[in-house]
């Protein structure tokens, strides 16, 4: 079966979800997508959704609200509050089959401010996007990949006691994380020599949510 694809400039939703549920959704303006690599861009200004956990702690730097986000997943009790993206231009390569996506961060003028591998479940198409799941622990990589270090690896910790994420999502996890330091090291893969595929987007028009976001996610085999 042909994976649906989404021509340059529309809308790709990428949402979060867990249990049947949505958790996050943010709308990406699309830069390329060849059916197993969709390349994304999100801007200041961009609208989305998040767990109100979450968006009272960055609103207010409440560490306990960001803490009680993650008892609120693991039990299933959150409501969902708006959020608007702010202060840095993304770029984000999503590879299917793959635990992670890359991503790269700029200046709303184009310098770059970091590299971020983001370990989640691997994306499942759906008609508005592609749904996933964060799965909290993080790589981030200076401009010049010419270090990195680790973040949130006690959220992913905690995640891992809650049993939001089990075993064999851990394995997974573990082999990621070898795959792209090894990525990394090698300059292969999102890291590879390819500056036109990481500059500064053109600007356009913010992508919106749509209407149908909240609908049934897409199901995992």
């Amino acid at each position: 079966m042909t994976a649906h694809l989404f021509p340059a400039g529309s809308t790709a939703v990428r949402r979060d979800v867990v249990g049947g549920r949505i958790w996050t959704a943010m709308p990406y303006t699309v830069l390329a997508d060849d059916g197993a690599t969709l390349t994304l861009t999100a801007r200041p200004g961009t609208e989305s959704l998040a767990p109100a956990s979450w968006t009272t702690s960055r609103r207010h730097g409440d560490v306990a609200a960001r803490r009680r986000g993650l008892d609120d997943l693991a039990t299933g009790r959150w409501e969902l509050d708006h959020w608007t993206w702010r202060d840095t231009v993304v770029i984000g390569r999503f590879t299917a089959g793959e635990p992670y996506s890359v991503h790269r961060f700029l200046s709303p003028e184009g310098r770059p401010l970091c590299w971020y591998v983001n370990f989640e479940l691997p994306y499942l198409r759906t008609a508005i996007g592609i749904d996933t799941f964060d799965l909290y622990l993080d790589l981030v990589v200076t401009p010049d990949l010419a270090s990195h270090t680790w973040k949130d690896e006690d959220e992913y910790a905690e995640a891992r006691r809650l049993g939001v994420i089990d075993d064999a999502t851990h394995r997974q996890v573990d082999r990621a994380r070898d795959q792209a330091l090894a990525q990394l090291h090698d300059r292969t893969g999102p890291f590879a020599p390819d500056p036109e595929a990481w500059t500064l987007p053109a600007p356009g028009p913010l992508p919106v949510l749509p209407d149908t976001v909240l609908s049934t996610p897409a199901a995992r085999g």
